[in-house]
């Protein structure tokens, strides 16, 4: 469990009923429109169909709420730059019918989750994802988040996750290398971005992208974007990838952030 995640979750329930008063007070033209959780939901926000072609994202927590905000400024900035679909806002609600946060709708974006079982091709769809994070590393940058809170420091300094990796070793001291481990940690936490910041998503993962017939077909929940290091974009070359289509994804990256190669191992968090 990481920095984002503790032992004392202070996540909320959220019920269609309230969604359906949210809707009712704050969007009425949108009200009477069937409400219905998604399959898997979703951990930092509960996700709801909200008729058949929208969706509403509650944060589950103050820590995620920020992230509401930040998606409906810069997705529509991202999204023309980048080769696959990705969210658009429709509208942000405030807090209200005992519920204290931001919160948003969006067009549904229709499509099932990556799972292996449903990728026709891993090679095409490494570098399908290849051609999507090469796109967003190139658009611009300029007043765009670093790395902070609000993306729990993806793409910023290692440093800020030394506490629980330590701690982390420690506890698994008897089915670890301690010295090992602990000797790679410290050559990460040695590791510095080389060149300028560029956009990342911060949380590639197969929840996060959606296929049609196989192929990807979209990205989704860009709520740990941000601007600095991308290498945790590559997180996913280990959690779903194969061994051929991860050597094609690491084209979507700079040299130095390639698997197997130390620098730019900028904070991922929740690996």
């Amino acid at each position: 469990m990481s920095a984002e995640d503790r032992i004392d979750d202070d996540r909320i329930e959220i019920a269609v009923s309230l969604v359906e008063r949210l809707i009712e007070t704050q969007f009425p033209r949108w009200a009477g429109l069937p409400v219905r959780p998604v399959a898997n939901g979703g951990w930092n926000n509960r996700t709801f169909h909200l008729g058949e072609a929208m969706s509403v994202r509650l944060p589950s927590a103050e820590r995620y709420a920020a992230q509401v905000e930040k998606e409906a400024h810069w997705l529509p900035r991202l999204g023309p730059h980048l080769p696959r679909p990705v969210p658009e806002p429709l509208g942000i609600g405030a807090p209200g019918e005992t519920y204290p946060f931001p919160w948003a709708i969006y067009r549904w974006i229709h499509g099932e989750t990556a799972k292996p079982g449903r990728i026709a091709d891993m090679q095409a769809f490494a570098a399908d994802l290849a051609d999507f994070l090469k796109a967003l590393q190139k658009v611009d940058t300029a007043k765009g988040p670093p790395a902070g809170p609000h993306n729990f420091y993806r793409g910023g300094s290692l440093s800020v996750y030394d506490g629980e990796a330590r701690a982390a070793i420690a506890i698994l001291a008897d089915e670890l290398d301690v010295h090992t481990i602990t000797a790679i940690w410290e050559r990460a936490l040695g590791s510095e971005w080389q060149v300028p910041p560029v956009w990342l998503h911060g949380d590639v993962s197969e929840g996060n992208m959606l296929v049609n017939d196989g192929k990807l077909s979209a990205v989704i929940d860009f709520g740990t974007c941000g601007v600095g290091d991308p290498a945790c974009d590559l997180v996913i070359a280990w959690t779903l990838l194969d061994e051929p289509s991860a050597g094609v994804s690491a084209t979507g990256l700079p040299s130095t952030a390639r698997p197997g190669n130390a620098p730019a191992a900028g904070a991922c968090g929740r690996l």
